[in-house]
């Protein structure tokens, strides 16, 4: 099994379901309602634009531990710059989409920085202690403690959130609700926040609960999260 695939996999279950998460709890809150069709549409392709963006960070750690390189600052900017070509790719693809963005880099940057070089630590460790085996889930139980990791996960989603709480502000919103726009996405921010601690929670416990015998009757990988190593 090729190991950065896998972990890139991983990543992106576990931001569909963060985003699963977070829109099942926007139902909830009676302002949102008439903004939920757009952040829905908002929040699933800024899934599939993140996880494209985490996947080739993966792989470049995956491609510089391969030849003995240690990735560095200079990486983490560079995929910074990397990362803008597929936003100009989401862009394109939402254009014709009832919400139009405009991604502010001056705010953004910052956090995407932070979350790169928290994403690139993160998968030299697990990467390194892989071997290119596949096996990420020992990997990450030989790399970090239950809470260490649970700390980790929550710290990236943190940092997803704040990026996603800059983007929700330059959404077209309804105009009654254009008055409501600095409410709306730090009610967006508040929910994804406390998404994500049951998240973390759950994906450590998938991550460090032993394995029982599987019958041969029984459906493979992780019923919840689907972090399956295949």
């Amino acid at each position: 099994m090729n190991s950065p695939r896998v972990l890139a996999a991983w990543n992106r279950k576990i931001l569909e379901a963060y985003s699963r998460c977070t829109i099942a709890a926007l139902r909830a809150i009676l302002p949102l309602r008439l903004a939920l069709p757009r952040l829905e549409s908002f929040l699933s392709d800024n899934v599939a634009k993140e996880a494209a963006k985490d996947a080739l960070v993966i792989s470049r750690v995956g491609e510089a531990l391969a030849v003995g390189l240690t990735p560095g600052e200079d990486m983490v900017r560079q995929l910074l710059s990397a990362g803008k070509e597929i936003d100009r790719a989401f862009l394109d693809r939402v254009s014709d989409f009832p919400i139009g963005i405009v991604i502010r880099y001056e705010e953004i940057d910052p956090l995407r920085l932070q979350r790169i070089a928290r994403m690139q630590q993160a998968a030299s460790s697990i990467l390194a202690r892989s071997g290119g085996r596949g096996d990420v889930r020992a990997a990450i139980r030989g790399c970090y403690p239950s809470g260490e990791f649970e700390r980790l996960l929550l710290d990236l989603m943190r940092l997803y959130a704040q990026e996603t709480r800059a983007l929700s502000r330059s959404l077209r919103l309804p105009a009654l609700l254009v008055p409501l726009r600095e409410r709306v996405a730090q009610s967006l921010y508040d929910v994804m926040v406390n998404a994500a601690a049951g998240l973390a929670n759950d994906v450590t416990g998938s991550v460090y609960r032993p394995r029982r015998a599987q019958r041969s009757d029984e459906p493979s990988g992780e019923p919840a999260l689907g972090l399956e190593e295949r």
